[in-house]
């Protein structure tokens, strides 16, 4: 049975709100000139798969396609007398699409369309009474709960709280559309809005709507110092543009997941969009989810059993030539390069063979990048290593693996000589070519560590001796700038204490947010190694500062390559900034490791000659010839 849902907000869950059914319905062709909330009789086979699709991609709480369907917008389709009709309709197919199933429905009402006192000629009284009507509906339909979405005044939403409560006693979640400064209508600011709807007993406060998700992140901050209730957070997909005469909301379903990753980080309880978000979004948003339960929930200490008499583990220093300079002290520096999108690794052979070249030290070969399909990483790093010679750090992400086929995993890098491993959680799938695939996460970055720590010790997962320990270098990663600090740096220090020998951190475009970092982590006594991406294009930099997780591009950064129109310029510029980054961290480092854009070694010659990399002779052919 699915609990209610206040019990489950009680017991302290997170919830997925879907999207936007009226985005998709115009999509489908019902154009604006129509009643989107009529469609729950006029075509109702065609709202009931839209909320089946929200289900799918992962919602939790399904809002009814209702949010215009009070009696006086009704009124303007000539559809007053169908009220009824219309909103036990819209909570009937909504409780079809979840029946038998985890998740709830909440009964959506939005804002009347007129001016209430003291703006307006509609009294208290009078919208008390409509809310009610349309709440009595949806009640009669079968709602979970009652979400209150796009109100600007608050006369209004305490209305409609009042009218709810009158008729039922089921959790209400009320949301508040700002501006980019956190306002309301008639300038109403953040703290009193959310002190209010605290006031009023909303079950569930925040915002939705807006120009898109930012905005709404800086807000959760400022509704958490004044209130306790959990908070909602809802976005639009940024702002519509008209293109080809329909109108377009511009932000991509990852940046929709990127924002839900951050919400949760920061205190959100639940998440959902607005207008412009579909069941794509949603599906990004879910991924996110996964991958914040991951954290959570896996518990290395329940995973291991009861540990046997460990064997004698290699010493650091003689697991890989990789380790031995990193136990010296020497500066490290490693390229990475993404695996194959098919069968051949010709291309990315030559690449690495460059790489030995230019005198760098291993090769990055990250496990599924963006959670996208591409040749095994620990065949390409196989590859590499028999075929030119060159250590290779490989990625280990714990997304696609159960605890077993991890296990038999890093058996098998062992067995074919891999030695240095980068344990990640790994990226939630992404919306794509593969939009149904789902994500394992026994375990998170610090289990992962765990588990290898173990087998370095000689034991398998149960504690039984696997004959000779395995020796691998065990690096992990670190985020200077991530949304939440504190959690970042406790997951490191657990990370250490699970027996990581070496930390990388994600891309760097702020030493000062680097050298902060490094003041909390040198303390730990594990080798830094600092990240570097090299900007191909205003583009690109765009791209990092919104699309890919754990990134912070400074305001300035995306100035300096905005100013040259060119590609040539703007590659130019984004040589010399990563050219500034490395003179100004790497003496606090002891390593880099560099990302080629788009696989273009050729570009970073003279950033490899910064850092110290020493040519080796063309004459040394490496392993495997050319």
């Amino acid at each position: 049975m699915t609990p209610r849902f206040q019990e489950a907000l009680n017991s302290g869950q997170r919830f997925l709100f879907d999207g936007s059914a009226p985005t998709v319905l115009y999509e489908r062709g019902v154009y604006i000139n129509r009643s989107f909330d009529e469609t729950n009789i006029a075509a109702p086979e065609l709202v009931l798969e839209i909320y089946r699709q929200f289900r799918r991609a992962g919602a939790q709480v399904l809002t009814t396609n209702t949010w215009a369907a009070n009696r006086l917008k009704l009124q303007g389709y000539g559809l007053a007398e169908n009220l009824l009709e219309i909103n036990r309709s819209g909570a009937q197919l909504a409780r079809q699409a979840v029946a038998d199933d985890t998740a709830w429905v909440a009964g959506c009402i939005g804002p009347l369309g007129v001016r209430i006192e003291p703006w307006g000629p509609t009294s208290f009284d009078e919208a008390r009474g409509f809310f009610a009507e349309q709440a009595r509906a949806l009640l009669e339909g079968g709602v979970d709960l009652f979400v209150l979405e796009s109100f600007e005044d608050l006369n209004e939403t305490h209305q409609a709280i009042l009218a709810i409560k009158e008729v039922c006693e089921l959790p209400i979640a009320a949301m508040m559309t700002p501006n980019d400064e956190g306002q309301t209508l008639f300038g109403t600011e953040p703290e009193w809005y959310i002190r209010k709807l605290t006031e009023w007993g909303a079950d569930l406060i925040g915002v939705n709507g807006g120009s898109g998700p930012a905005p709404l992140l800086d807000l959760l901050k400022r509704f958490k110092a004044v209130t306790d209730r959990p908070i909602i957070l809802q976005p639009s997909a940024g702002l519509p543009r008209l293109v080809d005469g329909r109108m377009l909301y511009m932000a991509s379903p990852e940046y929709l997941g990127e924002f839900a990753r951050q919400a949760f980080q920061l205190g959100a309880v639940a998440v959902g969009g607005c207008a412009g978000t579909t069941p794509a979004h949603t599906r990004a948003m879910h991924g996110a989810l996964a991958q914040e339960r991951a954290f959570e929930e896996s518990h290395p200490e329940i995973v291991l059993l009861e540990q046997g008499t460990p064997a004698a583990k290699v010493p650091f220093r003689e697991r890989s030539v990789f380790s031995a300079k990193l136990a010296d002290g020497r500066f490290v520096t490693t390229l990475e390069l993404v695996p194959p999108k098919g069968t051949s690794p010709d291309k990315l052979l030559s690449q690495a063979r460059r790489c030995w070249e230019l005198g760098v030290d291993a090769i990055n070969v990250p496990d599924g990048p963006r959670a996208m399909a591409r040749m095994s990483a620990l065949a390409t790093a196989c590859l590499i290593e028999q075929r030119v010679g060159l250590e290779t750090v490989l990625h280990f992400a714990c997304r696609d693996r159960n605890l077993l086929g991890m296990q038999s995993d890093l058996l098998g890098a062992a067995a074919l000589g891999l030695r240095n491993l980068l344990a990640v959680t790994g990226d939630p799938p992404k919306l794509g070519p593969y939009p149904k695939a789902t994500a394992v996460f026994d375990v998170d970055a610090i289990g992962l560590v765990n588990i290898i720590s173990r087998l370095n010790s000689g034991q398998d997962l149960g504690g039984s001796p696997i004959g000779a320990s395995t020796s691998f270098s065990v690096g992990v990663g670190a985020n200077p700038v991530a949304i939440d600090l504190e959690r970042e740096k406790s997951r490191f220090r657990y990370k250490v204490d699970a027996g990581a020998d070496w930390a990388m951190t994600q891309p760097v475009f702020d030493p000062d947010s680097l050298f902060r970092f490094l003041e909390f982590a040198q303390p730990f006594g594990i080798p830094i190694i600092a990240g570097l991406w090299p900007l191909k294009s205003l583009r690109n930099a765009q791209f990092m500062a919104n699309e890919v997780p754990g990134v912070y591009v400074p305001k300035g950064i995306l100035e300096r390559m905005a100013k040259h129109p060119s590609a040539e310029d703007q590659l130019k510029e984004g040589l010399d900034i990563a050219h500034e980054i490395i003179e100004t961290v790497q003496p606090s480092v002891q390593g880099l490791q560099v990302s080629a854009p788009l696989g273009q070694v050729e570009l970073l010659k003279e950033l490899f000659q910064l850092t110290g990399c020493v040519p080796r002779l063309q004459a040394s052919e490496p392993m495997g010839g050319a």
